[in-house]
């Protein structure tokens, strides 16, 4: 009895034949791809490389990949400016790391970069305190050479006494004090005497280049004044007979200036026993022709103080 040959029935719960997987390449690329942006971000992390965050991402390499070490080979001058080798490798331990090349994270450029500028800053205010002390020193020289003319002026005509120096900020401050020698109470016209004071002043004001500004000074006493409105008119009609007079005697118009004061600038307290005499006065002031910064170290230049 022939039988008839067909397929075969399949066992019941055989496994289908597995077909041949044709996307492996899928996971190469991937893994690739992984590499690639694991690169990227090592290079992005050394543009400015933190040394803590960059052994950190060493060791964190090292222990991923099953390696001891990671090794890096780059530029140095992407990681340490100063440094002068070809390349550099950091690995897994911090030791090495710190011995073999020293990486100054960015803050601690950042703080070089201002520490050299405050240097700098410092450097530069030195050299401007320094050229403003030497014209200071200059000027007060200058000023001096005045003063021991009009003092050899007087000194010859005995009336020494009549006039004070002071260096400020100003410049040379000549006082003459407003004696009966020099103008009448509730007066501004020159006695014979005051013109003897003027006569050794002028001289040694001619040639200067500085402006000179007169300002009158009447004393605080509360007397009432009978030839002017108040003393503002009578402190600065003093000022200008001595401007007309420095004028009529050689010193140009254009450099000279009258102020009046009345009794609101005091040379001393008006409680002093002196102040009745010394307040009224008038100030002829050799103004300096430095700039407000050499000014201002005049005093200290000269050794004064004020009174």
């Amino acid at each position: 009895m022939s039988t008839k040959t067909g397929p075969k029935k399949r066992k019941h719960g055989a496994h289908e034949e597995e077909h041949e997987n044709h996307e492996r390449w899928l996971v190469t690329y991937a893994d690739m791809l992984t590499l690639l942006m694991v690169l990227f971000i090592v290079m992005f992390a050394m543009s400015a490389v933190d040394h803590r965050k960059f052994q950190a991402l060493a060791n964190g390499l090292a222990n991923g990949f099953g390696a001891p070490s990671v090794a890096f080979t780059g530029q140095p001058e992407a990681l340490d400016a100063q440094s002068k080798t070809s390349a550099m490798t950091v690995t897994g331990a911090a030791p090495s790391l710190e011995e073999g090349l020293a990486i100054p994270s960015a803050a601690e450029g950042k703080d070089r970069d201002k520490e050299a500028d405050r240097k700098a800053v410092a450097a530069a205010d030195r050299q401007k305190i320094a050229r403003a002390a030497s014209a200071a020193e200059r000027e007060v020289s200058n000023l001096r050479e005045v003063q021991k003319k009009i003092t050899a002026a007087l000194r010859a005509k005995r009336m020494e006494d009549a006039v004070r120096f002071n260096i400020t900020e100003q410049g040379l401050v000549v006082t003459i004090v407003t004696s009966e020698v020099i103008f009448a109470g509730d007066r501004a016209e020159l006695l014979a005497g005051g013109r003897s004071v003027m006569d050794a002043v002028a001289p040694a004001l001619v040639d200067l280049p500085n402006n000179i500004q007169v300002g009158g000074h009447t004393n605080q006493l509360p007397v009432p004044t009978v030839n002017y409105p108040s003393a503002w008119e009578l402190s600065t009609a003093r000022a200008s007979t001595v401007v007309r007079y420095l004028h009529a005697h050689g010193v140009p118009e254009k450099r000279l200036a009258a102020a009046g004061y009345a009794g609101t600038r005091p040379l001393i307290p008006p409680d002093d026993p002196r102040a009745p005499k010394l307040n009224r006065r008038v100030d002829v002031v050799v103004l300096s022709t430095l700039n407000s910064t050499e000014r201002s170290l005049l005093p200290s230049a000269a050794g004064t103080t004020h009174d």
